[in-house]
């Protein structure tokens, strides 16, 4: 629903793709489905086979999620996993074209009633996912099964008109997209949550360098604090969610039981459990679709570069 989808640099390559994101908006979207799934299904296996950064990110990552995989195991979730990535900008290109109807279609939500029940009450509920499958999509599903408009954050892209691009897309899609930087998102989102609505934050990834150290899959990691702390600035109801795909066409969603706030504590020691908990969640559904991670970027402390250096 949010969240970064790799890096563009600066000058000619950043015209170039905002062109290119152009064209698959313009595109993809009039091809027929069958066509579409075929066509990235081969850029998909054409970039694995490069085995570039992002490629070899990706199987490093893995790795740790599936530490028993042998080389050959950790080659096939790779490629597995940039099909799912590619299907998620296949889907993502075509889903302002697709009627209610489809969109409830192509999602099955198990556990839904804890989403509706939150909302009932009226206190604000904050949905909280990793990068898995088209989180899009789900939040295409909120607006137009269930109803209800939502608040999200973005990374704020290079170049800017492609961020622009992002932001009109999901707004199509009844989404509230505020950006990442600036200070004042935080804010936006505490008084929508007073006021009884829902925010969705992709949060497995700091993007703050100030994020709350967790472990996840063994080792330390670092994760947004926001939705806790919005939990308790606010009273709002945090509940994790995960998303898969499996062999049929229809995408596979969990919303997990809401992470409390802890009765005793510090702030930082209550951000710090309840962050924990939202990891924990988030494993559970990455262990069951792995290759559906779409984690191309570095995340475990031990796998990021010394300050001053590139990664």
């Amino acid at each position: 629903m949010s969240g970064d989808r790799g890096e563009s640099s600066a000058g000619l390559t950043d015209r170039l793709t905002d062109t290119l994101y152009g064209l698959g908006w313009g595109a993809v979207k009039k091809l027929p489905e069958p066509v579409a799934r075929a066509l990235f299904r081969t850029l998909a296996d054409q970039v694995w086979k490069r085995r570039g950064k992002s490629v070899l990110r990706l199987e490093s990552n893995l790795a740790r999620v599936v530490p028993d995989a042998s080389p050959a195991r950790l080659a096939e979730l790779s490629r597995a996993g940039m099909r799912s990535y590619m299907r998620y900008w296949m889907e993502s290109f075509r889903l302002p074209t697709w009627s209610p109807e489809r969109i409830k279609a192509g999602i099955e939500v198990k556990d839904a009633h804890r989403l509706i029940e939150g909302l009932d009450a009226g206190r604000g509920v904050i949905l909280a996912l990793p990068h898995l499958a088209n989180w899009d999509l789900a939040g295409a599903w909120v607006t137009t099964d269930v109803k209800v408009p939502f608040t999200t954050v973005a990374e704020r892209l290079k170049p800017e008109s492609l961020y622009d691009r992002f932001v009109a897309y999901r707004e199509g899609l009844g989404m509230e997209v505020l950006p990442h930087t600036g200070g004042s998102a935080f804010g936006t989102l505490a008084r929508r949550l007073r006021d009884g609505g829902l925010v969705c934050l992709v949060s497995d990834r700091d993007l703050s360098a100030s994020g709350v150290e967790v472990t996840f899959f063994g080792d330390t990691a670092r994760m947004p604090a926001g939705p806790a702390l919005l939990a308790q600035q606010t009273g709002a109801l945090l509940l994790p969610v995960t998303l898969g795909y499996d062999e049929t066409p229809v995408m596979k969603a969990r919303v997990h039981p809401a992470v409390e706030v802890p009765v005793s504590g510090t702030r930082a020691e209550k951000t710090s459990v309840m962050t924990q908990a939202l990891a924990d969640a988030f494993a559970t559904g990455i262990a069951e679709h792995p290759e559906d991670w779409h984690m191309l970027q570095r995340l475990w402390l031990a796998d990021l570069e010394p300050r001053g250096e590139q990664p």
